[in-house]
């Protein structure tokens, strides 16, 4: 079969605690996870018997706008699933095959899967125009987690899987660099403020536990400063874990098992410190991992979940913020905007935080994904999401000169530079919305 670049390879596969399999047994076992998926997650194949191919999600797609290809038109994605599944589990497919739109199983079908399956960001906007509500994102995530159970995957989620296991965060972050980096912001913070603002690490007997991204401990600091502060202000009882130091759950998107060991852990962790209250960090698809499912698939939990942006809005009035002179707007992650409820609390805060936003056409609910969405950041698939970051590009040069471009997601933290530089736009300054909150605050010294 015709691999795909970003394919994981065996030793990569096992590292990450899965079991290839072999090419002799792959039909069979697919055919068994398919069946698997058939039977626990019902709603999935009601979307493919409910699509009628009407063709309105075609043009909500950024993904097919951004490459022209016929298979990224979401309808035309799943039907990928579609086929398979109507050959072997209809009785119509197994009497008429071809003739009623069924297919054969065949090593082209599983390449077909892994390069069109990660070519879908599960921004969920199709679904936003859907006339049935059908839900492609659902059905991504289902056939990625097929292909993962055969020990099919990207070597970046191989990677990140391995990462997790070893050090609780995506990067491979060790807790004696966590510490080293918290001591490195404090220092920022000292000579900025004049004062010991801490971010405590692993402290028992805590309030709060907040899990921000691995990123915003090397190329996103200014988001974890700007949590600090609003903390040390708000005489906030917190800590962070070095047993999570990562908001992101990569398990949402490609294994469904992996997903609840995070949540597991996030569990664990908040016991472990005795939190009464998780704070999730700036990170789209982490937050509806979080939200959704660390109760839904992996059991009750004795704490609530909020994200940092709600937090911060429904503490606004307490914090002392300043108007800087920027002209900013906003993206709307996917998982926020579409599957989180965080929507009003971003534009909140920015408001309170510049002195000139402005909105994107289209916005909210309604927005277009970044184009790196759903763990799409693999440098051999730059060309790729230089092409589903085609809409956002245009969003953002539609509004003229701007100041700062608010990403509260550390996924579209990731993407959204190289998206402004291939189109022109290098030298906007970028960042989460948490940023702003630490620098508009004003200490006194």
């Amino acid at each position: 079969m015709k691999v795909p670049l970003h394919v994981a390879k065996e030793q990569e596969v096992k590292a990450a605690g899965f079991k290839p399999t072999p090419e002799t047994e792959i039909k069979e076992k697919f055919l068994a996870k398919l069946d698997d998926v058939r039977s626990s997650m019902r709603s999935i194949m009601v979307m493919l018997e409910t699509c009628t191919k009407c063709g309105n999600c075609a043009q909500q797609c950024h993904s097919y706008l951004g490459t022209n290809d016929y298979n990224n038109f979401p309808a035309a994605r799943a039907e990928l699933m579609r086929r398979v599944y109507k050959r072997y589990f209809t009785t119509a497919g197994k009497l008429l095959g071809r003739f009623y739109g069924a297919e054969e199983f065949d090593s082209e079908l599983i390449s077909k899967w892994m390069t069109y399956f990660y070519q879908c960001n599960e921004c969920r906007r199709c679904a936003q125009f859907c006339p049935f509500g059908i839900d492609t994102a659902e059905v991504t995530i289902a056939a990625r987690h097929i292909m993962s159970e055969l020990g099919i995957m990207p070597k970046f989620m191989a990677g990140i899987a391995v990462n997790m296991e070893k050090s609780g965060n995506n990067m491979g972050i060790p807790k004696p660099a966590i510490v080293d980096c918290a001591e490195f912001m404090e220092d920022e913070m000292r000579d900025e403020t004049g004062l010991d603002i801490k971010i405590p690490i692993d402290k028992p007997n805590s309030d709060v536990l907040y899990v921000p991204s691995s990123a915003d401990f090397f190329t996103n600091v200014d988001t974890m400063i700007g949590a600090a502060k609003m903390f040390h202000h708000l005489g906030v009882n917190w800590t962070i874990s070095s047993k999570i130091l990562e908001a992101a759950n990569f398990g949402l998107l490609f294994n469904m098992n992996v997903m609840r060991e995070h949540n597991q852990r996030l569990k664990e962790a908040a016991r472990e410190v005795g939190a009464s209250l998780v704070v999730q960090g700036e990170c789209g698809h982490g937050w509806r991992a979080a939200r959704m499912y660390t109760e839904g698939a992996s059991g009750p939990v004795p704490f609530k979940i909020m994200h940092v942006l709600e937090y911060a809005a429904e503490n606004l009035s307490k914090l002392p913020l300043r108007k800087l002179p920027l002209r900013v707007t906003l993206h709307d992650p996917c998982n926020y905007a579409r599957a989180g409820g965080v929507i009003e609390q971003p534009r909140q805060i920015i408001r309170a935080c510049v002195e000139e936003f402005v909105e994107m056409t289209p916005n909210r609910e309604e927005n277009f994904c970044c184009g790196g969405g759903s763990g799409i950041l693999m440098d051999e698939m730059m060309e790729i999401r230089m092409q589903l970051g085609k809409k956002k590009a245009e969003q953002v040069k539609a509004l003229g000169s701007l100041d700062y471009f608010a990403v509260p997601c550390s996924i579209c933290k990731a993407q959204l530079p190289h998206v402004m530089k291939h189109y022109g736009m290098g030298s906007l300054s970028m960042g989460g919305v948490m940023d702003l909150v630490g620098k508009a605050m004003v200490f006194d010294k």
